[in-house]
């Protein structure tokens, strides 16, 4: 299940693209038009910047821009970068630890399915898709 942190980093990764021309643009602006605390905000910001989706400006007159064109975005790198895994079952996240049952289960190859078929999806939506 995708966590609040997820759909408001999509949320706000939107409305920066819909705001995109370059200019910088305020968290406080984003919280406002999205309707999310100020602080929820303020821990995803640091997660957009590492992954180098947003490029920040501190200081009076900074703000925040996207470093990319809309189209450049998927929605899977914006959720696995905000969420982690986004695998269906827990053997397949990326720090499970190896199952003793991996050899003889049978139903991995359908899990591993779904994995992928999520993923494909999500890497195939872009931000500029969510866009109005």
């Amino acid at each position: 299940m995708v966590s609040t942190r997820g759909r408001y980093a999509l949320r706000v990764m939107i409305d920066f693209a819909e705001q995109s021309d370059g200019h910088l643009i305020a968290m406080k602006e984003v919280a406002e038009r999205q309707g999310i605390s100020l602080k929820y905000i303020e821990k995803i910001m640091p997660i957009l910047v590492r992954e180098k989706f947003l490029e920040g400006v501190h200081g009076k007159g900074g703000g925040y821009r996207l470093t990319r064109s809309p189209e450049e975005y998927s929605v899977g790198e914006i959720l696995r970068a905000t969420e982690g895994s986004l695998a269906p079952v827990a053997c397949l996240s990326c720090d499970a630890q190896v199952c003793d049952r991996k050899d003889i289960c049978r139903t991995l190859p359908m899990w591993k399915e779904l994995d992928s078929q999520i993923n494909s999806y999500l890497d195939s939506v872009k931000l500029s898709d969510l866009m109005r």
